[in-house]
């Protein structure tokens, strides 16, 4: 039978990987943390180090808070008035 192949989130590996940064725990300790492959734990480890200067390269994505704000402001005027509108009908009805 064919054992399905674990797959790994990015963060589990950045957590992975940094852990062997610190060289507190042994690569063996480490694999038998995290249930991974001590190979595996020094790719993740060496690929972190190559590519930690891409952190810093890209610039964070702008947001635009204004428009947010209206959207959300657009969104609590629009639920006031259904819930306004929902005591009016449930007063005609009794309830």
């Amino acid at each position: 039978m064919k054992t399905k192949r674990k797959k790994f989130t990015a963060a589990f590996k950045a957590e992975v990987a940094i852990a062997a940064l610190k060289e507190r725990e042994s690569l063996a300790e480490l694999s038998k943390r995290y249930e991974v492959h001590p190979n595996m734990i020094s790719k993740w480890k060496q690929e972190f180090i190559d590519r930690s200067s891409e952190i810093f390269e890209t610039q964070p994505p702008e947001v635009d808070f204004e428009a947010e704000r209206e959207t959300l402001y657009a969104t609590i005027g629009k639920l006031e008035v259904e819930r306004d509108w929902l005591k009016k009908i449930s007063k005609r009805a009794g309830l």
